[in-house]
C-alpha cells in the first residue's frame, strides 16, 4: 500500500510540471482541427463528384446493346418514387464499362506518385502550403474538367492524373502537421475529425452533384465544387499555421502544453529519414498491407456504388445520387461521436492502447466486411441493400481509432513520411479496384457478378485486419530517434537505465527507485507528461 502511495505521489509530482492552459473559448489547434476539415470536405468533394457526374456524362443507350440481363437481376424496380421529373436522357460520351473504370482510376496515377515525396516535404517545410498548394492545384483543374472531357478520352485522363498529383499530398501532409499539434492525449479525436471531413464531403458532393446534373446538367458540378476549394485555400492561407511554434496568436499556456504532451519523441528540426529501418520493420509492413485492405474496400464503395444502384437496382440520378451518399453520412456521425471514445478508453485505462487500437481496426474492417456479404445476398429488396451498404462504409469509420492512428503512435517524426508510404500502396487500390469491377461486370449487369465484386472486397477486409492484429504495434519505433540516439555520448540502453529525460527546461531527472520500478511494471511508451494516455501496461 505505501508502494502504491509513493508511485502515485511521484507520479503527481511529474504531471505538474505541465503548465495549465490558459481559459481561452477558442484553442488554436481545433481552429487548425475545424479549417483542415473543411479542407478535406473539398478534397473529398472534388473526388468523388465524378462517381456521380459519370452517370449522366454517359450514353448508356448506346454502349449497352450486347450486355447480358438474367433472371439474377431487378429489371422493373422502383425503389424510390419521386413526385419530381427528372432528366433521365443519356449523356454525350460513349464509354464502355472499361473506359469508365480508366477514367474513374485515372486520379490514382498521379495519387500515388506524391504521396511520399509529400509527407517528407512537409516534415522539412511544414505541412501548411504544401497541403494548400494541393488543394488550389485540385480546385483549379476540376475548373478545367468539363473542357478536358469533351476533348477526348485521353486529355481527360491526364487532367484526373494532375488533380491526382495535386491531392496526393493532402493526407501525408496533413498526418505530419498532427504530429505537431495533436497531444497524444488527443491523437484519435481529433485525426478523427480532421479525416471525417472526407466523408461529409463524399456526403455533400453526391447528392449535390446529382441535383446539380439533373438541373443544370453535368458540367455545373466541376464549376461549383472548383469554385468553392479555391475560396478555402484564401482562408486556409490565412488563419492556419505549420505548428504551435509559428503560429502568431497561441496562448503561451497552449503551446507549452502541446509541447509537454508531445515531448521528445517530436523533433523539431526532421531528422534524415532512416529508410533501412523502417522497410526493414514488420510493424510498418503491417500496416501498409492493413491501409491497402481498407482502401480496397474503401474504393469499391466510392467509386462504383452509383453505377451499382443505376444498372442493377435502377435508381435515376437523383435519387442515385442521395442514397449513394448515405453509407458516408453515417461514416461521418460514427467518426464524430466514435473516434472520442478510443481516447477515453486509453485515458482512463480500460484497455492498453495497443488493445483499443486493434478493437476499433476489428470493428472498421469486420463489421464492414460481413454487411458487404449480406448486401450482395439481399437481391432486389432494395430497403436492406441499402441499408447494409450503409452499415459497410459507415462502420469503417471506427479505424481511425485503430491503424489511421497508429502512423502517429510508431513515429511522431515521420509520421508524414510513414503516412506517405502506407497510402501510396493503398491506393494503388484506387484504381485496381475500379478496373477489377470493370472487368468482373462488363457486359454482366446483374447481381451475381456484383455479388462477386462485394464478396471479394469483404476478403480483403478480414484478411487486411488479422495481419494487422498479428502484426502490428502501436509502441513508438526504435528509429523514430535513432539519429538524436546515435549522437549522443551513451547508447539510449543507458539513458533509459538512469532515469526518465525531459522535465522543465530539458533537465534530466534524477533516477528513482520508483520510477524503475514503474518502468518494469509499465511499457516504455508511458510518458507522465503526456498523461494517462500514453501508459500501456504489459
Amino acid at each position: 500500500m505505501a508502494e502504491a502511495d509513493e508511485r502515485t505521489s511521484l507520479l503527481t509530482r511529474r504531471v505538474s510540471v505541465i503548465p495549465p492552459e490558459e481559459p481561452r473559448w477558442i484553442k488554436c489547434r481545433y481552429v487548425f482541427c475545424v479549417m483542415s476539415f473543411l479542407g478535406f470536405v473539398n478534397v473529398y468533394a472534388m473526388r468523388v463528384n465524378l462517381s456521380v457526374a459519370i452517370v449522366a456524362m454517359v450514353n448508356n443507350t448506346a454502349i449497352s446493346p450486347n450486355s447480358t440481363y438474367n433472371n439474377d437481376t431487378c429489371p422493373n424496380l422502383e425503389p424510390v418514387p419521386s413526385n419530381s421529373t427528372h432528366n433521365n436522357g443519356d449523356g454525350p460520351f460513349n464509354w464502355d464499362p472499361e473506359e469508365q473504370g480508366l477514367i474513374l482510376g485515372a486520379f490514382f496515377y498521379g495519387y500515388v506518385l506524391t504521396q511520399i515525396p509529400g509527407g517528407r516535404l512537409a516534415e522539412l517545410w511544414g505541412g501548411k502550403w504544401l497541403y494548400g498548394t494541393g488543394v488550389l492545384i485540385t480546385s483549379i483543374l476540376t475548373l478545367l474538367t468539363p473542357a478536358a472531357a469533351n476533348t477526348g478520352v485521353g486529355m481527360f485522363t491526364a487532367v484526373r492524373i494532375m488533380e491526382g498529383l495535386g491531392e496526393g499530398v493532402t493526407f501525408p501532409a496533413m498526418h505530419a502537421m498532427l504530429s505537431k499539434w495533436a497531444p497524444p492525449n488527443e491523437r484519435s479525436r481529433l485525426s478523427g475529425w480532421v479525416y471525417c471531413g472526407a466523408s461529409l464531403g463524399t456526403v455533400l458532393s453526391m447528392p449535390a452533384s446529382g441535383y446539380m446534373c439533373d438541373t443544370y446538367g453535368w458540367e455545373s458540378v466541376f464549376y461549383l465544387f472548383g469554385l468553392l476549394g479555391i475560396v478555402w485555400f484564401l482562408f486556409w492561407a490565412w488563419i492556419v499555421a505549420d505548428s504551435p511554434n509559428s503560429h502568431p496568436t497561441i496562448s503561451r499556456g497552449e503551446k507549452e502544453y502541446i509541447a509537454k504532451c508531445i515531448g521528445p519523441a517530436h523533433s523539431d528540426k526532421s531528422p534524415p529519414v532512416p529508410w533501412r529501418h523502417i522497410l526493414t520493420s514488420v510493424p510498418v509492413w503491417a500496416l501498409i498491407f492493413t491501409h491497402i485492405a481498407q482502401a480496397w474496400g474503401h474504393y469499391t464503395l466510392l467509386t462504383e456504388l452509383p453505377t451499382f444502384m443505376k444498372n442493377i437496382l435502377h435508381f435515376n440520378i437523383m435519387d442515385d445520387a442521395f442514397v449513394s451518399a448515405v453509407p458516408y453520412l453515417l461514416y461521418f456521425i460514427v467518426s464524430i461521436l466514435f473516434s472520442p471514445v478510443a481516447d477515453i478508453i486509453i485515458d482512463h485505462r480500460i484497455m492498453a492502447r495497443s488493445a483499443t487500437r486493434k478493437l476499433f481496426n476489428s470493428l472498421g474492417f469486420c463489421l464492414p466486411a460481413i454487411f458487404l456479404v449480406l448486401a450482395g445476398y439481399s437481391g432486389c429488396d432494395v430497403d436492406s441493400t441499402i441499408a447494409f451498404l450503409a452499415l459497410a462504409g459507415g462502420l469503417n469509420a471506427f479505424q481511425y481509432g485503430g491503424f489511421m492512428s497508429t502512423h502517429l503512435d510508431m513515429s511522431p517524426n515521420f509520421a508524414g513520411t510513414l503516412l506517405g508510404i502506407t497510402n501510396a500502396f493503398a491506393n494503388l487500390t484506387g484504381f485496381l479496384a475500379p478496373a477489377f469491377t470493370g472487368y468482373i461486370i462488363n457486359q454482366e449487369q446483374d447481381l451475381g457478378h456484383w455479388r462477386f465484386v462485394f464478396f471479394v472486397a469483404s476478403i480483403v477486409y478480414f484478411s487486411g485486419n488479422m495481419i494487422y492484429i498479428g502484426f502490428g504495434s502501436i509502441k513508438e519505433q526504435p528509429w523514430n530517434n535513432i539519429h538524436n540516439r546515435t549522437n549522443s555520448q551513451e547508447p539510449a540502453s543507458a539513458q533509459q537505465e538512469e532515469g526518465w529525460r525531459g522535465g522543465e527546461n530539458g533537465e534530466v531527472q534524477p533516477p528513482t527507485l520508483t520510477y524503475i520500478q514503474i518502468q518494469t511494471s509499465y511499457t516504455r511508451s508511458y510518458d507522465p507528461l503526456s498523461g494517462a494516455s500514453e501508459l500501456d501496461i504489459d
